[in-house]
């Protein structure tokens, strides 16, 4: 980091003019005063130095003002609990579109495992690491590799399944005048979601399904939209905290996950 640079786990004004207003207000008791709730802004740091460096929650160091873990912890979950990193997700999409910047007339699917070293819900044997325990992360893109929607699942969930909620998912995208858009023209799709059921059902939405065919040699030209998706899961697993799953409650690792997917957004919003 250059001398005068600002660490990544720095809340920049942008991100903070964006997600301030959509914090919930917790009014500070007359009759149980206490210690002073400690800022919003310094709090969204600390969980912010947890999703890029990986670090544990107790190990999160106090000196840079952060507060302790466990109050990054209550208040990344209260503020998930809230919906304030869909909203924000949905608020930078919205410009996004407005600019511009989102193409519609595609969009990619794929999903990537992470190893989740302490079980819990939305996990299960990964039939790519030996059977370890492990969960998906589903990511859906625009044709600019910008994430639309994420869902997660046990490592064991076949992909096809999640790609019919995780189309549905994608929020009505405002920003420009018209009826909000949440439908690509084209889905590209590798050999895992290679199902006729799910190519009628694509079809009865609108959208017209481009999956490879299982059997199907390489050099199908598939590829050429396909680099997108991978991209998009490289950028979402350069967050320390997403290349593996630490977290026992899976509404936290969403958390993060939609946090990641935020700050992607802010990013491509920001060249």
């Amino acid at each position: 980091m250059t001398k005068g640079t600002q660490p990544p786990w720095a809340v920049p004004d942008e991100l903070w003019a964006r997600i301030q207003p959509l914090l919930p207000v917790v009014p500070r008791r007359a009759d149980h005063p206490g210690r002073k709730r400690l800022e919003d802004r310094k709090v969204l740091s600390g969980i912010l130095f947890v999703l890029y460096t990986g670090i544990s929650w107790k190990h999160l160091p106090q000196e840079l003002g952060f507060g302790s873990g466990m109050t990054c912890w209550r208040r990344l979950r209260d503020w998930h609990a809230a919906g304030v990193w869909q909203h924000l997700h949905e608020l930078l999409l919205a410009e996004l579109h407005a600019a511009g910047r989102l193409d519609w007339s595609k969009a990619v699917i794929d999903s990537s495992h992470v190893r989740a070293l302490k079980g819990g819900p939305k996990t299960g044997p990964s039939p790519v690491d030996r059977g370890k325990t492990g969960s998906k992360h589903h990511v859906i893109a625009d044709g600019n590799g910008i994430p639309l929607a994420l869902s997660l699942t046990g490592g064991n969930r076949n992909d096809v399944t999640q790609l019919m909620p995780l189309l549905r998912s994608i929020p009505p995208v405002r920003g420009r005048r018209g009826r909000p858009r949440r439908r690509p023209k084209v889905l590209y799709a590798d050999r895992g979601y290679d199902h006729d059921k799910y190519r009628r059902l694509l079809w009865a939405t609108g959208v017209k399904p481009m999956i490879a065919h299982r059997g199907s040699g390489h050099g199908s030209g598939l590829g050429v939209h396909r680099w997108v998706i991978e991209q998009t899961i490289a950028l979402l697993h350069w967050f320390g905290r997403l290349r593996i799953r630490w977290e026992i409650r899976d509404d936290i690792h969403e958390a993060f996950m939609a946090l990641g997917a935020a700050i992607i957004c802010l990013r491509r919003l920001a060249r």
